[in-house]
């Protein structure tokens, strides 16, 4: 039997290979995107909820609404295929959760190579308001989405069946096994296999226990990790998590891991580190990237953009035009200034009064030196709002603080940026300003898929007083950069939380390390 395929908009979309395509150029998606999208054409100009999406595409697995949510970004993206003028095919419908606005045409595949004389299109309104229907061939009719998940329920189920027989003879054997083990005084040997997602990515670092000075460049190597964590989640089909500051040592699930650490060569002296990035992918041991560098002040701009441009190219992801505006916003800035920005950045993750202040004195020093450094000058308005919202400013303070955010606000682009979104949420709740909060940081992680947005988005839900929400985000942001930092920004930014009370999965979790 003839697969069902749909044309949505101008893409061809073949869900028996999980591909879209257009124009000769051909996509491969996820299964799950593809559902969604084959979900949606089901349903033209209807609005669907995002528990209707769950129930029909995930069957009522335990997933959240930010899941759903991810993957429409997801295949928004896919749709658009880097080109930025292309109108947006799923739409959000405020309140109610979106609809696909592209038209839609179903064929099967058999009357999709043949040509479009056999298409089964939707209804079409004539002028005068009559409905006209395109004649149905004998061999095509029109697809249903319910009816092919009742199909591929009987398929499981009859999988189940033999599956739950091999598991009753391999169980028999087992205990076979056992007992022959038993009599033989030999115990079996049992492995295990962890499933590995080829889509999730490990950034871990580890010290320069071979080299001298290695601590001095640790803030710039974490923060190249930060830099690489928020980059590849936000404009890539990569999930990545930032283990830079994680010592646990538990088998992980991560398809790949690229690991950041500081070594010394044999024929040089000890304090000549070099910075060894090595990514790996974990099904078969084999190495994807292995890079040196030889870091000075004078090579962290060359060395970040060598760096970001190879994982470009081993994982076979281009950035988009966005991307690749954001960083060009390093390039003007001096090297020591970079520096001394990761600097900051590494204390602002540490969160505490002591560590805020210190990146405050240290951004300020950039924003003197590099004045067209725009990510530092919002990076210094942040910490300071952030400082605002745990120790009031007096009077000369906060007229500064003010002064800042005037200035800023007036920066070309600015609404283009996840930090301005971040500083007017946090601004926001400080102010008990709960509905403005929210909308900001809805803004800020569509920009931006990083932890501390979801630090945040949980800060909101518990002022709204929904704790089950408050966990789902806090879950969230401790899986993108789990570790001490991220759980004190959890447990202590902008006001006082309790794990216990706000996340206590999280809590159990961390007491079983």
């Amino acid at each position: 039997m003839q697969q069902p395929v749909v044309r949505v908009g101008e893409w061809r979309v073949t869900p028996s290979i999980n591909q879209i395509s257009r124009q000769g150029r051909q996509l491969t998606l996820e299964p799950r995107l593809i559902d969604l999208l084959v979900y949606f054409a089901s349903h033209p100009d209807e609005v669907l909820s995002r528990d209707e999406i769950i129930d029909n595409i995930w069957m009522r697995n335990i997933v959240t609404s930010h899941v759903v949510t991810q993957s429409i970004s997801e295949l928004r993206k896919w749709l658009k295929d880097g080109d930025e003028q292309s109108p947006e095919y799923i739409t959000t419908v405020p309140k109610r959760g979106y609809k696909l606005t592209a038209p839609v045409v179903w064929m099967t595949e058999e009357s999709a190579d043949s040509g479009p004389s056999t298409l089964i299109a939707s209804p079409e309104t004539t002028p005068a308001g009559q409905i006209n229907t395109l004649p149905e061939p004998e061999t095509a009719s029109a697809p249903s989405f319910r009816q092919a998940r009742k199909k591929v329920d009987r398929r499981n189920r009859v999988a189940s069946f033999w599956t739950w027989l091999l598991f009753l003879l391999s169980l028999g054997a087992l205990i076979a096994l056992v007992i022959m083990s038993l009599i033989n005084s030999h115990p079996p040997v049992t492995k295990t296999r962890l499933l590995l997602n080829p889509r999730d990515i490990d950034v871990r670092f580890e010290r320069g226990i071979s080299c001298n000075k290695w601590s001095s460049q640790q803030s710039y190597a974490i923060g190249l990790g930060n830099l690489i964590t928020s980059s590849l989640n936000t404009y890539s089909t990569f999930m990545v998590h930032d283990k830079t500051n994680y010592n646990v040592t538990e088998p992980s699930s991560s398809g790949k891991t690229l690991t950041i650490k500081f070594v010394n060569q044999r024929h040089y002296r000890a304090q000549q580190c070099f910075m060894s990035v090595l990514l790996v992918d974990n099904a078969d041991s084999s190495v994807m990237l292995d890079k040196r560098y030889f870091i000075t002040d004078n090579t962290l701009l060359s060395v970040q953009e060598d760096l970001l441009h190879s994982l470009s190219a081993v994982l076979t992801q281009p950035w988009p035009p966005r991307m690749q505006a954001q960083l060009a916003q390093f390039r003007n800035s001096q090297s020591l200034s970079l520096a001394q920005y990761y600097q900051a950045d590494q204390l602002i993750m540490e969160g505490d009064v002591v560590s805020l202040n210190k990146a405050s004195e240290l951004l300020n020093v950039v924003a003197k030196d590099a004045p067209d450094f725009i990510n530092a000058l919002l990076e210094k308005v942040l910490v300071d709002v952030l400082r605002h919202s745990q120790q009031q400013f007096n009077e000369p303070q906060l007229t500064a603080l003010n002064n800042e955010l005037s200035k800023i606000a007036q920066l070309p682009g600015i609404e283009e940026s996840a930090t301005w979104y971040q500083i007017q949420t946090i601004n926001g709740l400080s102010k008990g300003d709960i509905d403005n909060a929210y909308r900001n940081i809805n803004k800020s992680i569509e920009l931006e898929m990083s932890w501390l947005n979801y630090v945040l988005l949980g800060k909101i839900y518990e002022m709204k007083g929904d704790n089950r929400l408050a966990a789902d985000a806090y879950i969230t942001a401790f899986n993108l950069r789990p570790g001490e930092n991220t759980l004190y920004w959890i447990e202590n930014g902008v006001f006082q939380t309790s794990i216990k009370k706000a996340a206590p999965y999280l809590k159990t979790f961390l007491a079983q390390e």
